[in-house]
């Protein structure tokens, strides 16, 4: 019974399967354009025809059905390629593969989406041509949206800040570039001209353009046209002097498309290219496309009469034929047939050549668009699967040096691993890595046969000067100003600009305008809010005191300061007199509490240690109480009369006269200093202290402190009082804020040093509430504000900076301590240490004191008598009072005491052997 089941199973499975592949099609028609006579379009049909062929002989893939392609010979430019295109559209075919050129795409698109006709481009790399507007439109390559992030990644990598971009105007060249603008701008760096050129360029075009670039900054140039011109471009290019030393130009993938067909190319072509950068679409090597590759020659004598080499984009056109094969086979597996309809919408004028109503809607275009995005293969060139974009995924560059007679490859760039030396095959089962550290290319031999990194721009050649501006002003004219006779600007900040820029390695052309109406100081943010624009008529920078704040920053580029200048607290100070008790504030309280116990310590414990053998320290208790104290204090002037007998008691002392020599000259020192040093004070300590009185607050005109105490530290303008000059700085301080003066004043640091010079009644009072320092003014992204910071550090570094300084700013005149001045008392905590050790060392020499006095004490004790009363006087507990008076006795006699007991002991036990 199992068997017959099987049987009938099997028998309708046949069936069916038949069925299914009877079903199908004897001939699918299909659709290729692209332009025969051009580099890609020459490689591409080969590509077509070996493709078709493939399929048709495996029978696995079509299962009964062949593919045939009707090509189409369409220009890529003007009206006539889009008629060319628009007359293939009224063959009953499937799907196109094509179009080559992204303008024709743009057009076919719209019909593709009106009769459902799917297009698989090979070559169409338009960024903007996505499925969400034409949703029939499938890109088989990469979009140039890929290869511009590429380009802008290289930039980004070698530090350029500024390109220039050459293309054709058409919808390719500039949607091409504006992708590159794009990604210029997410990494802070920008196109800064585009040179557009017609599509049928001549060399005459190309000369005017190339002489115009050639006056300009930038010299990292982006090629973004097709073979034909781009060749005659770097041929003039050549001419001009373009390649050479300095220079950098990048071309896009039409390059290596060329280099790839065309190499070898003759010498004359190649000179004309040493040292450009290209890239091309990377295709991951494999068992297939070295197969493939193997073919080419064989294939070009069977399709063509011509003899040229494979390129990427031959590579991309077979995968694309293959592709839709397999589709087509997903297709009528899911039970598509072909069929047509006709669109009542579509119809021709009267007399029209286009026969619109020939054109028929394909039934089943969105299934097959469907399974050509659900294919996932790995063909020649890789694995070809969309994303959710519809864009091919791992989308990879590799980065061409041309050198020679040929080229070399000195990297890659993938959306996954960045630019790396390694192929981006080896990065995909890995994390995504893309941070700019682990960016790294082989060395570059750059056009003039360097392989030093180019600058990527030099000041422009068109015969104009630097426009500098310089405030004008009228206070503080040491740091810049205009001279009234001479009409010439000088000043510090004009020296520091001239050493800066003759240690550039260019020639820079400038003119200082002075920018002011002399009257009073400039407004800084007026001249900032000039060179923000970057279109101001007046000036292209600035220089001059120019503080370095945070909302300029945002606004504008400085270089590297060249002076740092916080704000500070202007303010007058007052000298304090000494009084009757000054020589009691070197020490604190405690200090001199400590210190007078340590004086009384001292005297006892030298008198323990020479009591009993110093007949000095011996007498009634007045005396002895008399003698410690004397001995105490005496010895802070080393005056002590009594010497020392005891080992203990030198070793204590000559520690304590260390101690006392330290506290002595430390006194002295400290009460020099209270006693000749000037003491200032304010009634304001600092900022906080300001900003929670109620008294007006001078800033200089000009200056960005009014602003900065208004919206960053919240005091009301109403206080704040201009002030124009250092004149009207010291007047507004005599007054004070009651007689319509200023409490203080706030400025930058350098004008108060300044002021300060020759103005002994003020000074600053707290510390700085700001850092900041001056720097010279550029327009964002500028490359003049690199090299000029460069240039200041090497004048920081050789001291020159200093020199520079030292010039305008020293001086004879009032020379005064510019920040208050504290006395400095001594607290214990300065002298702990030595404390410390002085009562270790008495501790010990007690300790061995005792230990010597007891010791001695038993000893005497073993040789008295010991009778009966004795005895008893030691039960009583009276054995602390005789330790005591044994204690105080003199040592002497405690000695002889000692012999005496010896001898009465030996006679007893003489009379003891006598009578027995």
């Amino acid at each position: 019974m199992m068997l017959v089941l099987f049987l009938l199973f099997f028998t309708l499975f046949s069936v069916i399967e038949n069925a299914a592949v009877t079903s199908r099609p004897a001939v699918v028609n299909v659709g290729a354009m692209f332009t025969f006579d051009s580099t890609i379009g020459r490689v591409a049909k080969v590509a077509i025809h070996a493709a078709k062929d493939d399929i048709n002989a495996d029978q696995s893939v079509l299962r009964g059905s062949r593919i045939e392609i009707l090509m189409s010979d369409t220009n890529c430019s003007g009206f006539s390629g889009m008629v060319e295109a628009l007359q293939f559209m009224e063959t009953d075919i499937v799907a196109i593969v094509g179009p080559q050129c992204s303008t024709i795409a743009h057009v076919i698109s719209h019909v593709a989406n009106e009769l459902h006709v799917p297009l698989l481009s090979f070559a169409a790399t338009d960024p903007t041509l996505t499925s969400l507007e034409y949703p029939f439109f499938v890109r088989t390559t990469n979009s140039d949206m890929f290869q511009m992030e590429a380009i802008a990644k290289i930039v980004d990598y070698y530090q350029w800040n500024q390109v220039i971009a050459i293309y054709f105007d058409d919808d390719n060249g500039r949607n091409g570039i504006a992708a590159l603008g794009d990604a210029l701008v997410y990494r802070r760096r920008k196109i800064s001209y585009k040179a557009r050129l017609p599509s049928g360029a001549t060399r005459n075009d190309v000369l005017n353009l190339l002489v115009k670039v050639a006056l300009m900054e930038s010299r990292v140039i982006i090629l973004h046209v097709n073979p034909q011109v781009g060749i005659m471009i770097f041929s003039v290019a050549h001419y001009l002097g373009m390649m050479s030393d300095g220079y950098v130009w990048i071309a896009t993938d039409w390059l290596s498309s060329f280099l790839d067909s065309k190499a070898p190319l003759d010498s004359n072509t190649m000179n004309v290219m040493q040292g450009l950068l290209t890239l091309r679409q990377h295709t991951a090597d494999s068992k297939v496309k070295s197969a493939f590759v193997s073919r080419w020659n064989n294939l070009t004598r069977k399709y063509s009469n011509e003899d040229f080499r494979l390129n990427v984009y031959g590579l991309y056109a077979y995968d694309t034929v293959w592709m839709l094969a397999k589709a087509l086979d997903a297709f009528f597996d899911d039970g598509g047939t072909i069929s047509f309809s006709n669109d009542s919408k579509l119809h021709d004028a009267q007399g029209g050549i286009l026969h619109l109503e020939a054109m028929s809607i394909f039934v089943g275009g969105e299934l097959l668009l469907d399974d050509v995005h659900k294919t996932d293969f790995v063909g020649v060139t890789g694995e070809l699967r969309f994303n959710s974009d519809g864009d091919l995924i791992h989308p990879a560059y590799d980065i061409i040096n041309v050198v020679g007679n040929g080229f070399r490859t000195i990297g890659y760039w993938s959306n996954y691993s960045g630019l790396s030396v390694e192929t981006p095959e080896t990065f995909y089962l890995k994390p995504l890595n893309l941070s700019p550290a682990n960016d790294h290319l082989y060395s570059v031999i750059w056009p003039g046969e360097t392989t030093t990194k180019p600058r990527g721009w030099v000041f422009p050649n068109n015969g104009k000067e630097l426009r500098i501006g310089v405030p004008n002003r009228v206070s503080f004219r040491e740091f810049i100003s205009k001279s009234p006779s001479t009409g010439t600007v000088k000043g510090y900040c004009v020296d520091v600009f001239t050493a800066a820029v003759s240690l550039l390695p260019y020639a820079l052309p400038y003119k200082l305008i002075p920018f002011g109406n002399a009257q009073a100081n400039p407004s800084y943010a007026e001249l900032v809010n000039k060179i923000a624009i970057g279109v101001s008529p007046d000036f292209d920078a600035a220089i001059g005191d120019i503080a370095i704040v945070t909302n300029r920053t945002k606004l504008v580029d400085y270089t590297q300061p060249y002076i740092e200048s916080g704000l500070v607290i202007l303010a007058p100070v007052m000298k304090h007199k000494s009084n009757a008790w000054a020589f009691l504030q070197p020490f604190s309280l405690e200090m001199w509490c400590i210190t007078g116990v340590l004086f009384l310590v001292i005297g006892a414990v030298v008198w323990i240690l020479e009591h009993r053998i110093n007949d000095e320290f011996r007498g009634p208790p007045r005396q002895q109480i008399a003698t410690v104290v004397w001995f105490s204090f005496s010895t802070l002037f080393f005056a002590h009369r009594e010497g020392t007998a005891s080992t203990l008691g030198r070793v204590v002392l000559i520690i304590w006269m260390f101690v006392v020599l330290i506290i002595q000259s430390s006194y002295t020192a400290s009460l020099t200093s209270i006693l000749t040093v000037q003491q200032l004070s304010s009634p304001i300590k600092g900022i906080d202290s300001l900003i929670a009185s109620d008294e007006p607050i001078g800033f200089q005109v000009g200056s960005f402190a009014e602003n900065y105490m208004v919206e960053e530290l919240n005091i009301p303008r109403s206080r704040l009082k201009p002030l124009g000059s250092p004149e009207e700085y010291a007047s507004a301080l005599e007054l004070g804020p009651k007689n319509g003066g200023v409490a203080a004043v706030v400025d930058e640091r350098a004008y108060v040093d300044l002021f300060l010079a020759t103005n002994c009644k003020f000074s600053i009072v707290g510390s700085e509430f700001t850092k900041s320092g001056w720097g010279f003014v550029f327009p964002r992204d500028s490359p003049l504000s690199v090299d000029l910071s460069t240039a200041i550090l090497t004048l920081s570094e050789n001291g020159e900076l200093q020199r520079i300084h030292e010039k305008w700013f020293t001086r004879a005149g009032c020379i005064s301590d510019t920040d208050e001045i504290e006395s400095e008392r001594l607290h214990l905590t300065s002298f702990w240490g030595l404390f410390l050790i002085f009562g270790i060392a008495c501790t010990l020499a007690l300790f061995i004191y005792f230990i010597i006095t007891l010791r001695q004490y038993f000893q005497l004790g073993s040789l008295e008598e010991t009778d009966t009363s004795d005895h008893q006087m030691l039960r009583s507990g009276r054995s602390l009072q005789k330790f005591l008076s044994f204690a105080d006795d003199k040592e002497e006699d405690v000695k002889n005491r000692s012999r005496r007991g010896q001898k009465q002991k030996e006679t007893s036990n003489a009379t003891v052997d006598f009578e027995s």
